[in-house]
């Protein structure tokens, strides 16, 4: 976790609270119970994606999230989000108070509290918690959010400790495969349903696809499987050896980094521990850069939503060496964290939103759909 001293910095004077909670009903009651305070302004989100965008437009100054919620649970979303942007966290849950293993995590992982939800519906309990939020919400603003004290600082690789980034590699021109394109994807948050769009666009004729998608371990597989089912092209998770072919996409394993290398004519994917690179791993950079090395002009690179800044300088480096180019625009993107700074690089040869992309790359590919 980070420091970061405009945590508690406030707007206007007042605190800017941001609810996240899938319940309808808890948000307005949390609302009304915090708005009862002039010096608070209220802000919600029913789950974790849609609070990362809201994060990253409105930099709230304290966040009030539940533990259990469809799309990721309160945990990986108090994780990410202090090793990205860290702010004051309150754990407010049906399922969590101080003593529980759940709160233990949470406050380990950087929450400033950890309460239970008000009952609905019972008056006398409200007027209580409503004392109590004001005061747990005013305290959580002044907090000062700092690495845990037992937790060395963690190194920031780049894709350097994986491979260096080397002259161009690719197969000679005389080779068949060496003709053919081959499509890099780099995503992270709001990345799965944007993937899922992309792919869905794609004919059986495509070329082959790579991905990085930020997931934890043992989630990955059950997305590649999803995708196989949804998508007219075939879809697997990555394994060490695989062949890099048309009408495939394969999808970096979660925990385990995947790069491009050439065998013969033709490309096959390596899958390989290592150091995290850009915090991350998989690394959107280490895949990237390998597609860079290897592959040259033969190689469209593509950067979609996500927090953070995985994927910026291997993108740059792609394109450095020929390859195409392109970034998912700000207002199609849950996060626009990623593609903008790959766009702040000057990485991206075009921006288009996530609805044009697949056109986008097939025109690029010379593929008529």
């Amino acid at each position: 976790m980070r420091s970061h001293p405009d945590n508690a910095k406030k707007s206007n004077g007042r605190i800017h609270v941001l609810v996240v909670d899938d319940s309808a009903v808890v948000r307005q009651v949390l609302q009304g119970i915090l708005q009862t305070d002039p010096e608070i302004t209220v802000s919600v989100a029913a789950d974790p994606i849609i609070a990362f965008s809201k994060i990253e437009r409105e930099r709230p100054n304290v966040v009030i999230t539940d533990l259990v919620m469809p799309r990721m649970d309160g945990l990986t979303f108090l994780s990410r989000l202090m090793a990205e942007m860290p702010l004051p966290v309150i754990v407010c849950s049906e399922v969590a108070h101080r003593r529980t293993e759940d709160a233990i995590s949470a406050l380990q992982l950087g929450a400033v509290e950890v309460i239970k939800k008000p009952k609905l519906g019972v008056r006398g309990f409200l007027e209580e918690s409503r004392m109590m939020f004001h005061d747990v919400v005013r305290s959580a603003a002044q907090a000062r959010v700092l690495p845990l004290p037992q937790a060395a600082p963690a190194p920031r690789y780049t894709a350097d400790v994986m491979l260096p980034l080397g002259p161009v590699a690719c197969a000679r021109p005389h080779h068949e495969f060496a003709r053919e394109k081959v499509i890099a994807i780099g995503a992270s948050t709001g990345g799965t349903e944007a993937i899922r769009e992309f792919l869905q666009a794609m004919p059986e004729e495509c070329p082959a696809i790579v991905i990085v998608q930020h997931m934890p371990e043992m989630f990955t597989q059950a997305f590649a499987n999803r995708l196989n089912r949804d998508c007219r092209i075939s879809v697997k998770e990555a394994a060490d050896g695989d062949p890099i072919v048309a009408g495939r996409a394969l999808i970096a394993p979660g925990n385990r980094h995947l790069l491009v290398r050439q065998r013969g004519p033709g490309y096959v994917a390596q899958v390989t521990d290592g150091p995290l690179v850009s915090r991350h791993r998989p690394s959107v950079d280490v895949l990237f850069r390998s597609v860079a090395n290897c592959m040259g002009q033969n190689a469209i690179g593509v950067i979609l939503t996500g927090m953070g800044n995985d994927g910026a300088q291997g993108l740059l480096e792609m394109r450095n060496r020929g390859a195409q180019t392109i970034a998912q625009d700000e207002s199609s993107c849950i996060v626009f964290g990623m593609p903008r700074e790959a766009i702040r690089l000057g990485a991206a040869n075009r921006v288009a939103p996530l609805a044009q992309m697949a056109q986008s790359v097939l025109h690029l590919c010379n593929i008529v759909k």
